[in-house]
Parts: C-alpha cells; sequence; structure tokens
C-alpha cells in the first residue's frame, strides 16, 4: 500500500530585499555569496543577489532564513507525479 503524504505549506516573504523567511523547503541544494538554490514543495527556487546568507535552516520544520541583497527570485516546476523526469537545475547541480 503506497503512502500519500500531503505537500507541507509554502510560503515566502522578503522584507526591504534584505531579508526572506521560506517555509516549505525540502532541501538547500547550493548556495553561495550570490546564489542560493532552494526545492520546495513548489518546485526550485533560485534567489540570486549579493552578500547572501543562509542565517537559519530547520530541516524538520521545512524553514529557511536568508539575508543580504535580494536581487531576484524564480521559480522553475518540478514533475510532483513522482518527480522522475528531473528539471534543469537538478541536473546542473549533481
Amino acid at each position: 500500500m503506497e503512502e500519500r503524504q500531503m505537500p507541507k505549506a509554502h510560503k515566502l516573504i522578503v522584507n526591504n530585499r534584505k531579508t526572506s523567511m521560506v517555509t516549505g523547503v525540502l532541501d538547500v541544494l547550493s548556495f553561495d555569496l550570490n546564489e542560493i538554490l532552494l526545492e520546495t514543495e513548489q518546485g526550485m527556487l533560485m534567489v540570486k543577489g549579493t552578500d547572501l546568507h543562509v542565517n537559519r535552516l530547520s530541516v524538520e520544520k521545512g524553514e529557511v532564513d536568508l539575508a543580504g541583497n535580494i536581487d531576484s527570485i524564480a521559480y522553475s516546476s518540478v514533475n510532483q507525479a513522482g518527480r522522475q523526469n528531473e528539471n534543469f537545475f537538478t541536473k546542473l547541480f549533481k
């Protein structure tokens, strides 16, 4: 019997382009001072900017707090039906 898990809620809050709080985070795939790549319940989330930092990470709660100068935020979709088709970002960072 297959157990079906309900997706967690995903929320993205940006304050004055300096700080951000993200919920529904499944994994932090990569991060450096100019780019942070997160896997969320709603797809891949790429945050670009300068002097970016991951201030707090709670894997159990699926929460991440970011700080720095946020220039852009972009999503790419993820195949929710089992995620059999890997997307561009997943292939790029393997």
